[in-house]
């Protein structure tokens, strides 16, 4: 007589559960399934999950109850879509393969300094997708707070470089513009775009969307032509304009970038190390040769001091010219707001407004755009004089509007930002002058209201520091694409102290 012998597959089968862990790779599985069961398998285990000729590798999360069947496997959206399968198809699963960069890591931890073979090693496996969040939020705490020496800094921006794709424009000069963040409202690079593209330079323009700001620049640019192009329409348009304003998450640039970035935000970690190699990641990725950053500075702001700043500037200019980039830092303020609008669609409207020169357009948005684009005309070999002259001539003549819209055009067709159809508006309680405006607390007011998924939601300035406002006086508007939101929004707004301080 012979014995039957039951061998158990490590396989089970997919199911799509809608679950939304934004970009983290996530799996679940009932505890008592005989994967679970066979392999020992625990909550926040790493596993390697194939389908086909497709692998990832997720954490796991384990289920008690009939959320799935014993042969099921659920995956997040994310996942679902890296492994581009299908309902019920067959998942195979089994342990993933220990990180031996992590080793690196945990030296890091105890003070050791990392070589460039190291930091090269441990970004590969970053943008594989081989470290899972907790993995990764260890790599940015050992490297945070100053604790990266100049040659780890220049080595990971290279690795970072290196982890994905790179441009090249066949050309011995390409600008670009980047701003530090942290200021609602400031949306300068479409307008600095069309002034330098007018004034004949390249400026091949990724920008990023919103990841906790009402806005980001992709978010606005959207309002106002398609940004989610592909490398080859994107090189079509630079081609036939100069330069275009598109979606840089498409284009695998500096791809463990975009990891880092998804776990530091919430870490609200102030490392000027990592901040560094992220943006200089970014350029070098792209192709450029000459950047201008603009580094707002304010008490609530994300570099508080002039001091920081400096510090910032020196930092990436020295990383920048050993990455083969001349930046040039340009300091500015970052006390308050920049334009009327927060939010997509409002602050796209303050954008038409200064190219089209219209006579309520925000001037300190046009300002602050103006100083920007001559930054960029000096960098790339204009006399600084003749600098400052020739971005106001380009924006005053209609020459950097009529740049913009065949950007536009040649980017899928431009089109008028939306307008929401809720609002209301918040007024000043006493008479008095604005002394200050709290940037993080306008930023929450327009995200409340359901900006940037609701494009049309957010705010708009009526006011700013220095400004004279009597009792009633409106202070700012605000526009919501739903009552709930509105309502929300303005509960949050009425309850708050501090957001405009009026002595």
């Amino acid at each position: 007589m012979t014995a039957t012998v039951h061998h158990h597959t490590h396989d089970l089968r997919a199911r799509r559960i809608g679950i939304d862990t934004y970009q983290e790779l996530v799996v679940f599985m009932r505890a008592d399934c005989h994967v679970c069961r066979s392999e020992g398998f625990e909550s926040q285990a790493r596993v390697k999950i194939s389908a086909g000729k497709r692998t990832i590798i997720a954490t796991l999360n384990v289920v008690h109850g009939d959320l799935l069947e014993m042969n099921e496997a659920g995956l997040s959206e994310s996942a679902w879509a890296e492994l581009n399968v299908h309902e019920g198809q067959r998942l195979v699963i089994d342990h993933a393969e220990p990180i031996e960069s992590f080793s690196s890591v945990r030296a890091k931890i105890y003070g050791q300094r990392m070589s460039g073979p190291q930091i090269a090693a441990i970004v590969t496996d970053v943008a594989a997708g081989r470290y899972s969040n907790i993995e990764i939020a260890a790599f940015l705490t050992a490297c945070a707070g100053g604790h990266m020496a100049h040659g780890e800094t220049v080595a990971l921006t290279r690795a970072m470089v290196n982890s994905g794709s790179t441009l090249s424009w066949n050309r011995s000069l390409v600008v670009d513009k980047h701003c530090i963040g942290g200021l609602p409202g400031n949306r300068t690079t479409p307008i600095v775009v069309a002034i330098a593209t007018a004034a004949g330079l390249t400026m091949p323009k990724t920008s990023s969307r919103a990841i906790t700001s009402p806005a980001g620049t992709a978010d606005v640019m959207e309002m106002l032509a398609p940004v989610q192009l592909d490398l080859k329409t994107m090189r079509r348009v630079v081609e036939a304009e100069g330069g275009c304003v598109v979606w840089g998450g498409g284009m695998d640039l500096s791809p463990a970038d975009d990891i880092l970035i998804r776990v530091e935000r919430p870490l609200d970690f102030d490392s000027n190390d990592q901040l560094v190699a992220s943006v200089l990641s970014k350029k070098v990725a792209a192709g450029s040769t000459h950047v201008v950053i603009d580094i707002p500075v304010g008490p609530t702001a994300k570099i508080r001091s002039a001091d920081a700043a400096k510090a910032l500037a020196s930092r990436l200019q020295v990383v920048g010219s050993e990455t083969g980039l001349i930046v040039h830092a340009l300091e500015t303020d970052g006390t308050q707001p920049v334009g009327r609008g927060i939010g997509p669609a409002l602050e796209a409207h303050d954008v038409l407004a200064v190219l089209r020169g219209e006579a309520g357009a925000p001037r300190d948005l046009r300002d602050r755009a103006l100083a920007l684009a001559a930054a960029v005309l000096e960098i790339a070999g204009r006399h600084p004089h003749g600098a400052a002259i020739e971005a106001l001539d380009l924006l005053e003549s209609g020459a950097a509007w009529k740049k913009f819209q065949a950007i536009c055009e040649a980017q899928g067709g431009m089109r008028e930002p939306p307008r929401a159809k809720h609002r209301r508006d918040f007024k000043s309680t006493i008479t008095g002058t604005i002394r200050a405006v709290e940037n993080r607390k306008l930023a929450r007011v327009a995200k409340l209201a359901g900006a940037p998924r609701a494009v049309a939601a957010g705010l708009e300035l009526h006011v700013g520091v220095g400004s004279r406002v009597e009792k009633g006086q409106p202070l700012f508007t605000l526009y919501a694409e739903a009552p709930g939101e509105l309502s929300y929004a303005s509960s949050y707004a009425s309850q708050t102290v501090g957001i405009f301080e009026i002595g």
